[in-house]
């Protein structure tokens, strides 16, 4: 499990130890990832350091200094380099060493930006030092212009590979939230923990791939704001057969989805639910989608009944269900079943306060603005694009539901309770049909799972385990080309059967 704190947090974790004296001694640490971090890319760029031309980008904080001596390191592996410095100070031993060095030394003005764009565009790294934790409100001036005209993303033998100190330079630490100007990221080198702003909303998509520094504060941060499964975490929540187990103990899930418009979303979510791993799917709808889902699943069970009358034990409902009225009272007398319960897409709508937190919610920042303003909340897609950790967890302890925020980092927050981030996903996921499979992969994990009383947050934590599944699938089958959600199920098989060696007790677990 990585654990996500607040620069609030983290600051005063590091503390004790500069009381100590231990500042010179983390800054080092601290630089030592960061050049490790930034030598990897260039040598998975260019194939070797020598020769590379490194721009650094230092603010007057200690971020600029960590990212002073990464590069002075780099000028002692053969690569050129220039510091920028966004600020009128800078770290005085970081920019020593990197002068003693060989380094160049350039002040950023409103005069020269424009030259130090391209600058950057020329370079093969650019390392990022100009806010720390302790920033807020954006990039301003030179640095802010510098911001918006800097490539959004590397591309390989176009751009500079960008590393990033810490955070991204104006990313808030605590939220995720970019209030103003800010750069992006291939890489994120983060020191202590990982910071709640590098896994929600913006920061998260900027941060690129995160690396994680251990400077020693770990005893001194406390509980996590923010979590995030890793594969150990997903394998030991799925429910592995025994033997004398029969398609009923292994779980029935019912699927009350998709429509005479919208047949395909109860396909999708069918195929995924058994790819997952249900022992069976009893789909409740109109007969043409019926006919339609044995077709492509003949071993779904099909029916037109109600939600009383079919002995299942968890429940998918909504997506594709569209105007359907039939389908929209399956997805109120699932809510009130009692029973685990993925409430998506059409079926939202139905959704009111007093829910418990075996009922998840699903949906994207546009289907959380209508629930929120349906239940008299003032809020827009844009807002809770921009602080979804907020808007999930006021949406959980609204519903008293779990709620699932999908995004580039998908948020699950259980009312009251722990909130996790998945960011495992690829864009190309980012079609229709998708959100159908994901419903459908997480009803797979409810209707399996064993456990009889679970504690606070399980049902938080089976749909970040959902969600990173899907996000790997989705990786996955993106490797071909772009992403087919009919063609998912495949991709999700085998997912789950590599989670099989990550599940606590097999022999390549204990290894590991």
């Amino acid at each position: 499990m990585i654990s996500a704190y607040s620069g609030t947090t983290v600051r005063a974790a590091e503390r004790p130890l500069l009381d100590a004296g231990a500042g010179s001694e983390l800054m080092q640490l601290a630089a030592h990832g960061l050049y490790a971090a930034a030598a990897r890319l260039l040598k998975e760029r260019r194939g070797r350091i020598y020769g590379a031309s490194t721009v650094v980008l230092a603010g007057a904080g200690n971020n600029g200094g960590d990212a002073l001596y990464a590069a002075a390191r780099l000028l002692r592996r053969g690569s050129s380099a220039t510091a920028v410095l966004t600020a009128s100070s800078a770290h005085e031993q970081g920019l020593e060493a990197f002068r003693r060095l060989g380094g160049r030394v350039l002040e950023l003005s409103a005069e020269n930006a424009s030259e130090t764009v391209r600058l950057c565009r020329s370079a093969d790294l650019v390392l990022d030092g100009i806010l720390g934790t302790g920033g807020r409100g954006g990039l301003r001036g030179p640095a802010a212009e510098l911001a918006a005209l800097l490539p959004a993303r590397l591309r390989r033998g176009q751009s500079p590979a960008v590393v990033a100190c810490d955070l991204p330079s104006g990313i808030d630490a605590d939220t995720g939230q970019t209030p103003g100007k800010h750069l992006r990221a291939d890489v994120t080198v983060t020191f202590g923990a990982l910071k709640t702003g590098l896994a929600a909303g913006p920061g998260a998509e900027a941060a690129g791939r995160i690396e994680l520094i251990d400077i020693g504060i770990t005893e001194y941060l406390g509980a996590p704001e923010v979590q995030r499964l890793e594969l150990q975490d997903i394998a030991a929540l799925l429910a592995e057969p025994v033997p004398g187990d029969q398609k009923y103990s292994r779980g029935v899930l019912g699927i009350a989805a998709g429509s005479e418009t919208y047949p395909g979303a109860a396909v999708l979510a069918t195929g995924a639910a058994l790819a997952t791993g249900t022992g069976m799917v009893r789909y409740l709808g109109a007969e043409p989608v019926r006919r339609l889902i044995n077709q492509a699943h003949p071993e779904a069970v099909c029916a037109d009944s109600t939600v009383s009358l079919t002995h299942v034990q968890a429940w998918v409902a909504g997506p594709g269900a569209g105007t359907d009225e039939t389908q929209r009272r399956r997805a109120v007398d699932a809510m009130a079943s009692g029973l685990p319960c993925v409430i998506d897409a059409d079926a939202l709508s139905a959704v009111e306060p007093g829910l418990g937190p075996q009922v998840i919610l699903t949906p994207h920042a546009g289907e959380m603005t209508a629930l929120l303003n349906r239940l008299g909340e003032s809020a827009d897609r844009a807002g809770i694009e921009a602080d979804p950790l907020n808007w999930v967890r006021r949406t959980a302890a609204l519903t008293g539901a779990t709620v699932l925020l999908k995004g580039w980092a998908t948020l699950v927050a259980a009312p009251g309770g722990p909130v996790y981030s998945q960011a495992e996903a690829t864009p190309w996921l980012a079609t229709a049909g998708s959100g159908d499979t994901l419903s459908g992969i997480l009803g797979a994990l409810l209707s399996t799972a064993r456990t009889q009383s679970p504690e606070p947050g399980y049902y938080a934590r089976l749909a970040a385990a959902a969600a990173s599944i899907h996000g790997r699938a989705g990786a996955l089958a993106a490797s071909d080309g772009p992403v087919q959600p009919s063609q998912l199920p495949a991709a999700v098989r085998t997912v789950v059967a590599g989670l099989e060696r990550w599940r606590p007790g097999s022999v390549e677990a204990d290894i590991l």
